[in-house]
């Protein structure tokens, strides 16, 4: 096998190729606008994934491939992007590649398609030093760009120390990381650069905190949560998740005091992360637990309350935290507090 380093690729020339993308595409529709091609773009959009070996026998990557497709297809619809998705298959060969091509979709009682464009560039860790004078090129002026890093490790890498001040936003995803503490610290040390940092396993949370919210919204139960002294957290998974260490400072920070925070394995293994909270105090219990994949029930005081929580897809979930403008502030009080 060889070990030569991949020929460089050129913004330039990717910028080109796009540009006789758009032009094939309008002579494909016509001269007719009511009927031609729409150029959108509100932002960069960069997502970095890790990939199995690129050609390998696992490379059971078109699951990922597509998966991964499909996410940036569904988010164009309301974020329209220049999107970037840059695969990084494991193993130490050099592998520099990229290819351009166009998401589009006509809008429901529209005669004009909408379009974006997005480039895909594969490349090995070795290779990955060659990445962001491409990135830095690629970028759509004037506009921001949103880093969506699937995979932790992917930050570790030097290429990424000159790609992270190009962004606005970063996005990452703590939920299967696996030194937790060190993890929170590095994106600690992120936003207090002055990077807003945005963590899909916070978003996954969204409606545990809306539900904890409500069971004390209730006209009966306005004023109990002064009582809480104590809040239990059970997770299904081996090792203590970032959701329930989230879950965990963020009734610390709604609250403004200390409580007591018990985070412990539930008794069995459970699709689903977070299986149980409980909050305690003198006079009050209240919990709320994962009855199964769609439905939580919330009980205290004698009020029982059953309410729908589906799974969220990646595209979702990344549209809830694009859709907050400035700062996330309750999540870097919550970040800090851990």
């Amino acid at each position: 096998m060889s070990t030569a380093a991949p020929a460089p690729i050129q913004a330039e020339k990717i910028l080109k190729e796009l540009e006789n993308l758009w032009i094939s595409l309008g002579q494909q529709e016509g001269e007719d606008e009511s009927t031609g091609v729409l150029r959108a773009c509100s932002m960069t959009l960069l997502v970095a994934i890790e990939e199995p070996p690129f050609g390998g026998e696992d490379a059971a990557a078109p699951d990922t491939r597509a998966d991964v497709g499909e996410t940036v297809a569904e988010l164009m619809h309301d974020y329209p992007s220049r999107a970037i998705v840059l695969r990084v298959p494991m193993g130490d060969a050099p592998l520099l590649d990229a290819r351009v091509f166009a998401q589009c979709w006509m809008p429901f009682g529209r005669r004009q398609q909408i379009c974006c464009e997005q480039i895909e560039i594969s490349a090995t860790r070795p290779s990955l030093p060659h990445v962001p004078a491409v990135i830095r090129g690629l970028t759509a002026p004037d506009l921001p760009l949103v880093l969506w890093c699937r995979d932790a490790d992917l930050l570790e890498a030097p290429a990424f120390d000159q790609i992270l001040p190009l962004a606005s936003l970063l996005i990452v995803d703590s939920r299967a990381v696996r030194s937790p503490r060190q993890w929170l610290a590095k994106l600690r040390t992120l936003e207090s650069g002055g990077l807003r940092v945005a963590d899909l396993a916070w978003t996954r949370i969204t409606r545990w905190r809306e539900s904890v919210a409500q069971l004390f919204d209730h006209v009966d139960l306005r004023g109990l949560a002064r009582k809480i002294e104590s809040v239990t957290i059970r997770y299904s998974t081996p090792d203590v998740p970032v959701a329930a260490m989230y879950l965990g400072a963020w009734v610390r920070a709604c609250l403004g005091r200390e409580v007591g925070v018990t985070l412990e394995q539930a008794g069995q293994a459970m699709p689903w992360v977070i299986q149980e909270m409980v909050l305690e105090g003198a006079g009050v219990r209240a919990s709320i637990v994962r009855r199964d994949r769609n439905a939580v029930e919330m009980e205290t005081s004698g009020h029982s309350t059953r309410l729908q929580f589906q799974r969220l897809t990646d595209a979702e979930l990344v549209r809830e935290e694009l859709s907050i403008r400035g700062r996330d502030e309750i999540y870097e009080r919550v970040l800090d507090l851990l």
